[in-house]
């Protein structure tokens, strides 16, 4: 609130909650709180209206009005006032009020009724605080007690009361209790026999019932069980021809599988076998063409050296044989020129070397023995090689010793062997 002075002004402005402005050492400023303010009556040892002193406490929560009115007129109460001033007017004059109905009641209104007694205090002290700028919020009893223990004795009354109500309610119930359960009794018997003639009854129509369902049940059971078992089949017919037909499939990509496998297998087989067998193999074939034309080689080589040598050879034995050819000639014109006996000379001078050759192999022989039962007959076979003598020197010379005049004697050294 602000109080301008000037010219012997008397106007008064008031701000709620903003700002204004203020001419300085010309208005005059002063604050109010319109915060809650919370305020705690308390009346100790109040005579009630039956002469009973009891103590009361209360919690009331009050704060400033802002209406322009209302506030102008705290504010011509309060203005000035701190808090704690402000609320010690408040609570004396709720306390006042609280006094003065507390002497109007009696402790049974006070007490039973707390809330209505709240709010007959606040009907009571709102105007005289309302004409004070102040509106009453919310106002609580918060206790009531008394040192006399009239309140606790109040609460045995009732309690005993309370009890002695309960015992009888209790007696008159069990009594209303059994009678109404003998009648209760006799009316469930009744009700018993005459349902136990309607359960025989019910029972032996619901045994016929029974009867009836049963083979009735009976009958859609089997027929249910018959369709069951043909649907059954059936779906059972479908699942096997799904499961062949899977099969198949598994099958064909079995075969599939195998025969990929078949051809890495094969794939295999010739990176890791046929290849480096048929390099192998044209390796032992080119080995094999090379030593093969090696030997051909080798062989036309010695072919040829022995061919050579051959050639060489036969140069010379026809050379050789040439020479013997006219040696011979030479010595068949000289023995033509010497005749038959310078020819069965020379026969006769050849004869030693002759004998000399053929009698080499038996140089090393000590002595021959002719095996024979007969003494005569070794004469004989001496006599016969005697006489072949000629035929072979004939066959080899051409000479004929029979035909000539000398004789050759020949010595032979037998040793008979019986």
């Amino acid at each position: 609130a602000g109080n301008c002075g000037c010219c012997g002004s008397d106007s008064k402005t008031y701000v709620v909650g903003g700002w204004a402005w203020a001419w300085c050492l010309i208005s005059d400023t002063k604050r109010i709180t319109l915060e809650i303010m919370t305020l705690q009556p308390r009346c100790e040892d109040v005579e009630t209206a039956e002469g009973v002193a009891i103590t009361v406490t209360g919690v009331a929560q009050v704060k400033v009005m802002t209406d322009h009115d209302l506030l102008a007129v705290a504010c011509e109460q309060f203005l000035g006032k701190s808090v704690m001033e402000i609320k010690a007017v408040v609570l004396q004059t709720l306390e006042g009020h609280l006094r003065s109905i507390l002497g109007t009641l009696t402790v049974e209104q006070i007490y039973q009724d707390r809330d209505q007694f709240a709010k007959l205090v606040r009907e009571v002290a709102a105007p005289d605080v309302g004409r004070m700028g102040i509106e009453i919020l919310s106002f609580t009893i918060k206790d009531v007690y008394d040192k006399l223990d009239y309140l606790s004795s109040l609460g045995k009354t009732q309690t005993a009361a309370v009890q002695r109500d309960a015992d009888i309610g209790v007696a008159e119930a069990e009594r209303d209790a059994g009678i109404r359960e003998a009648e209760c009794k006799k009316e469930m018997m009744d009700v018993k026999f005459l349902a136990d003639t309607k359960m025989a009854d019910s029972k032996r129509e619901l045994e016929l019932q029974k009867a009836s369902f049963n083979q009735e049940v009976n009958t859609k059971k089997a027929e249910a069980q018959l369709a069951y078992e043909l649907q059954a089949a059936k779906e059972q017919q479908k699942i096997r021809l799904e499961e062949i037909e899977i099969e198949v499939v598994q099958r064909k990509k079995q075969i599939t599988i195998e025969e990929k496998e078949i051809d890495r297998t094969d794939k295999e087989l010739i990176a890791t076998v046929k290849r480096p067998a048929e390099a192998e193999a044209y390796k032992m074939q080119q080995l094999a063409e090379g030593q093969k034309i090696k030997k051909v080689l080798t062989a036309q080589a010695e072919a040829e050296k022995i061919r050579k040598i051959g050639e060489a050879e036969a140069a010379s034995i026809e050379a050789v044989g040439k020479a013997e050819a006219e040696k011979m000639r030479l010595k068949a014109e000289a023995y033509q020129q010497y005749g038959e006996a310078a020819q069965t000379a020379l026969v006769l001078e050849a004869l030693p070397k002759i004998a000399g050759k053929v009698a080499a192999p038996l140089a090393k022989t000590s002595e021959i023995v002719i095996l024979s039962g007969e003494g005569s007959r070794v004469t004989g076979e001496v006599n016969r090689l005697l006489a072949e003598l000629p035929v072979s020197v004939n066959a080899l010379t051409g000479v004929d010793l029979t035909k000539k005049p000398e004789r050759l004697m020949v010595g032979y050294t037998v040793s008979p062997c019986a």
